[in-house]
C-alpha cells in the first residue's frame, strides 16, 4: 500500500485526514475513541492521545476502530493500549459488573453501611471501588453510601418525620454523627430541613457512557456525563444557581428522564418534554433558549446562532455559554459545529458529539475532506 493510501477494506473514520493528523500529531485526548491511528513501520496502532513519539504523517494510516486496525494487522501500543475500555470508546467507562452490583445494593438497603471489610471478603478490592467512584461518580464509593443515606434522611425529614426516625432508620449511630455529616453536605442544621427543597443526583447508564442527572421536585436541572473535567463546578454551579443543597435521592423526574434517553438513543424519541431549570446569566439564558430551537436533525455554527439570537458577530461568547450548558442532550449544545464544518468543542468529549449527530443523521453537514 503506498504512503497516506487506506484500503478499501476497512472504513475509515467520518472525520477528515487533515483533522485526524493534526489531532493525533497533537496528541489531542478529545478524539480518543473518534479513530485510531496505526504507524506502518512499526505495525502498531494507538488512541489519538498516546504519548509515544509520534511518527511521519506518510507513515500513518487512519481507522475508525480498534477492531478494524486489528484485522489490518497493527498490534495495539503498549503505552496508550488502545484496547482498554473494550478499545471503543462507545462504551468506555462503562461499570463493571461489581460497579454495577455494589449501586444496585445500595439501592436496595440506601440505609445499609458497607464496610471495606465486607467489600474485600466479597473479592472487592476496596482502593479499587474508592477509584473507579471517585473517577466516574465524583466521589468515593464509602461518600456514594453516606451521601445515599443523607438523601434518604433529608426526604424522611422533609416528609415530617421526627429526627429520631430520620436518625436511626436511616444507618446513623447517634444524632452527633448525623448532625454533624448532615449540616457538613447540606449546609443547614437537620431541623431547619424541613420544608427545604433539594437537587435529587441520580447515575444513569447510557449508551454512550455514564451520565449524572439531577432535578429539584419540579424540573430537571442537570445532565452531564460523569467524566466530563469540568463536572465538579458544574455541581457546585447547580447548588449556587438554586441555592439548594444536592443529595443522591430518588426522583419520578428522574426515572422519566431515563425512559425518555431510552427511547432518544434507541432512535424512538426527536423531543424531550421534561420541564427543565436552567438558570444563569441573561446571555447564557438566551443561548441555551436558542438551542432549544434547533430542530432534531440539524446544526447550526456558532456564528449563525448568534445572529439567531440576536447577537451578531458575538460566536466567541455564545461558545462560551454553549459549553456552560448543564443539561447535555435535553438542551442540545451538541448541534453547534465549527464554521468550517469542523466538531467544534464539546464538553463531553468529541467522540460523542459526533456520535449524537450521527445518530440525529445530521453528521453530514461535518467537513469530511
Amino acid at each position: 500500500m503506498k504512503p497516506n493510501e487506506q484500503s478499501d477494506l476497512f472504513s475509515p473514520s467520518p472525520l477528515g485526514r487533515a483533522e485526524m493528523e493534526r489531532a493525533f500529531l497533537g496528541k489531542d485526548a478529545s478524539y480518543d475513541g473518534l479513530f485510531y491511528a496505526a504507524v506502518t513501520t512499526t505495525g502498531i496502532f494507538c488512541r489519538p492521545s498516546c504519548p509515544a513519539r509520534k511518527a511521519k504523517p506518510e507513515n500513518i494510516e487512519y481507522f475508525a476502530s480498534a477492531k478494524e486496525a486489528l484485522f489490518a494487522g497493527f498490534r495495539p501500543c503498549e503505552r496508550c493500549r488502545p484496547l482498554d475500555g473494550g478499545g471503543d470508546r462507545k462504551g468506555d467507562e462503562a461499570a463493571p459488573g461489581w460497579v454495577r452490583a455494589l449501586v444496585d445494593r445500595v439501592e436496595a438497603e440506601p440505609s445499609r453501611k458497607i464496610p471495606d471489610a465486607e467489600l474485600a471478603a466479597e473479592g472487592i478490592d476496596p482502593a479499587a471501588a474508592r477509584r473507579w467512584f471517585l473517577r466516574n461518580f465524583g466521589m468515593t464509593f464509602q461518600a456514594y453510601c453516606r451521601s445515599r443515606r443523607l438523601g434518604a434522611a433529608f426526604r424522611s425529614l422533609r416528609n415530617g418525620s421526627g429526627l429520631d426516625d430520620a436518625v436511626f432508620d436511616h444507618g446513623w449511630e447517634s444524632h452527633s454523627a448525623f448532625r454533624d455529616a448532615f449540616s457538613k453536605a447540606v449546609g443547614l442544621p437537620p431541623g431547619a430541613a424541613r420544608g427545604t427543597d433539594f437537587v435529587r443526583l441520580a447515575w444513569l447508564e447510557t449508551t454512550l457512557g455514564p451520565m449524572v442527572a439531577g432535578a429539584t421536585e419540579t424540573a430537571i436541572c442537570l445532565l452531564e456525563f460523569s467524566d466530563r473535567r469540568m463536572m465538579e463546578a458544574q455541581l457546585r454551579t447547580v447548588a449556587s444557581r438554586l441555592g439548594k443543597p444536592m443529595l443522591p435521592a430518588e426522583s419520578p423526574l428522574i426515572d422519566e428522564l431515563k425512559a425518555q434517553l431510552a427511547d432518544y438513543f434507541a432512535g424512538n424519541r426527536t423531543v424531550f418534554d421534561l420541564p427543565i431549570d436552567y438558570p444563569g446569566t441573561d446571555f447564557q439564558r438566551r443561548v441555551w433558549e436558542g438551542l432549544l430551537k434547533i430542530p432534531y436533525g440539524e446544526t447550526r455554527s456558532y456564528a449563525q446562532l448568534a445572529a439567531e439570537i440576536g447577537a451578531d458577530g458575538a460566536s466567541r461568547a455564545v461558545g462560551t455559554a454553549n459549553g456552560m450548558n448543564r443539561i447535555a442532550i435535553l438542551i442540545p449544545c451538541h448541534r453547534v459545529i465549527a464554521a468550517d464544518g469542523g466538531l467544534g468543542g464539546y464538553g463531553g468529549g468529541l467522540w460523542r458529539k459526533l456520535r449524537l449527530l450521527e445518530r440525529e443523521g445530521s453528521a453530514g453537514a461535518l467537513n469530511r475532506p
